[in-house]
């Protein structure tokens, strides 16, 4: 079967993915090692998850703000936790001028900062700064904020839109009165981040709790949502923090309470980056390239004009934009290709960019008043590429409806493969061990699902031994999924009583 990219998943998933992210013109390596260009389309998916995330964020009363790329060295150092789990990552900024010396270009050593600023992993400790200025009394909380904004880490190894040097995010930063007002909003954030995913991204998750080895550093709890790729590996796509007091006390943000005493603030942390849309790739992507959900996709229908260079290509034309302006009155994003290249190969663009809908438009469609398209799901049958054909106005009346479909039947497919691929009945390590198998060199072995299994929550350094036993495996526990109930069978490491069950999985 002849498809249109390269490589197929079963072939090399790695190799897949790279090849969705180029031939789909999302984005592409830049001159600096670990960093990315995000061209026009995959901008574009970015800008609407940004726009809907954003009035989501703004519902839950929360306020826009900017903080500095920017951070002093010694506000990372007065939080340990913290220093220690980004200390690998950071960039530093040590000198503020450059000096052409003996005809090389290199930092005047005269121009040595006298201390060196950091540059941003993530704000807690400029943001909580901020906040001991911004907050003096109870009538100051609670402090609900959020910025958009880039970051930057070190990766090792790098992946477009999955782990880059540099990358979008947006981060929600709060202070409270106390630790029940705290903990409620770190899983409202969490919960718009669950639903989010689902609604808009079509992408099934599971929200949890993560273990005391997985926690942001110098969190008390940390809290995630985890969507299931088709190589069976978990995509971390939110992150929920409750900070306790650890970074009010390192920051000095302390209150005056009612009664007229000081009391320390209780803070949260939470944010999703541009990783979301390499886990829209994985999880809706197929062999022809990308499959976008209608919500997330900058052209939801895509007009093609079939021209042939003969007279009647200006009534095609005429056709194609009266139809775009058809769908932009009922409030969809329509576009036209207009560009001078092949019909087919126009058509094949946006099957491997992933346009919900795909228009053809030639002389006997504008004759017969109909239109002629394929839905982006639903691209073939076996070998065969299906189109349907429908007249100009019901097509049109039609046209929000079609794409909810598409949204739904996205999610469906996601869903289905998610619960199919969640395993229940290995009781064991060894068990888990035999169906995962011996980890390989690299990480186009997995194509297997989660495991769901009880444990006893260990704590110390007996965890530090499950995360041994995982970690030879190349598996990590991803969350303990919310609302669990009981009973529970024995913990698979050590044969204890379980007190909850946990997601075992090889992740991104």
């Amino acid at each position: 079967m002849t498809r249109a990219l390269s490589v197929t998943r079963e072939e090399n998933f790695p190799e897949w993915y790279l090849s969705v992210v180029r031939d789909a013109d999302m984005a592409e390596s830049s001159a600096v090692r670990g960093c990315m260009v995000i061209k026009p389309w995959g901008f574009g998916v970015w800008e609407l998850i940004q726009r809907e995330l954003d009035q989501q964020i703004k519902d839950t009363g929360h306020e826009n703000c900017y903080f500095p790329l920017f951070i002093p060295l010694r506000f990372i150092a007065k939080e340990a936790q913290h220093v220690e789990g980004f200390a690998k990552e950071m960039a530093v900024v040590t000198h503020h001028r450059l000096k052409s010396i003996d005809g090389v270009l290199q930092p005047d050593p005269e121009a040595k900062l006298e201390e060196p600023l950091v540059v941003r992993p993530t704000s807690e400790t400029i943001i909580g700064d901020t906040f001991q200025r911004w907050v003096q009394s109870y009538r100051d909380l609670p402090l609900l904020i959020n910025q958009w904004a880039n970051v930057v880490r070190w990766e090792m190894r790098p992946r477009l839109f999955l782990r880059t040097a540099e990358f979008l995010w947006q981060e929600g930063h709060t202070a409270h009165a106390d630790g029940d007002e705290a903990m409620a909003e770190t899983r409202l954030m969490l919960d718009v981040y669950r639903r989010f995913c689902e609604d808009f991204l079509a992408m099934p998750v599971v929200a949890g709790e993560k273990p005391e080895n997985e926690r942001f550093p110098g969190a008390v709890s940390t809290y995630s949502v985890e969507a299931m790729m088709q190589d069976g590996k978990a995509l971390q796509a939110g992150t929920s923090h409750y900070l306790g007091t650890h970074f009010a006390e390192a920051q000095n943000i302390r209150y005056q309470t009612a009664e007229g005493g000081v009391a320390l603030c209780h803070t949260t942390s939470w944010g999703v980056s541009t990783r979301l849309v390499g886990g829209v790739i994985m999880t809706h992507g197929d062999d022809d390239g990308l499959r976008l959900p209608p919500a997330i996709a900058p052209k939801q229908v895509v007009i093609v004009p079939m021209l042939r260079g003969k007279p009647e290509d200006e009534a095609v034309l005429d056709f194609c934009e009266a139809l775009r302006r058809q769908l932009a009155a009922v409030g969809l994003r329509a576009a036209v290709d207009k560009k001078q290249i092949k019909s087919a190969d126009k058509r094949w663009n946006w099957v491997r960019r992933g346009a919900p809908v795909i228009v053809e438009v030639g002389p006997r469609d504008v004759a017969a008043g109909v239109v002629t398209f394929m839905r982006r799901d639903r691209l073939r049958d076996g070998d065969k590429v299906i189109s349907a054909n429908a007249g100009l106005d019901d097509f049109v009346g039609g046209a929000a409806a079609l794409l909810a479909d598409i949204q739904a039947n996205l999610f469906n497919e996601a869903k289905a493969r998610l619960d199919t691929n969640l395993r229940s009945d290995l009781k064991t390590f060894a068990d888990i061990a035999a169906y995962f198998g011996a980890a390989a060199a690299d990480d186009a072995d997995s194509f297997k699902g989660w495991v769901r299994a009880p444990w006893c929550k260990p704590t110390g350094a007996a965890l530090e031994q499950v995360e041994e036993r995982l970690k030879a495996l190349k598996l990590t526990i991803r969350n303990a999924p919310l609302g669990q109930s009981g009973p529970y069978g024995a913990c698979v490491f050590t044969g204890a009583p379980g007190v909850e069950d946990i997601l075992i999985a090889r992740a991104y």
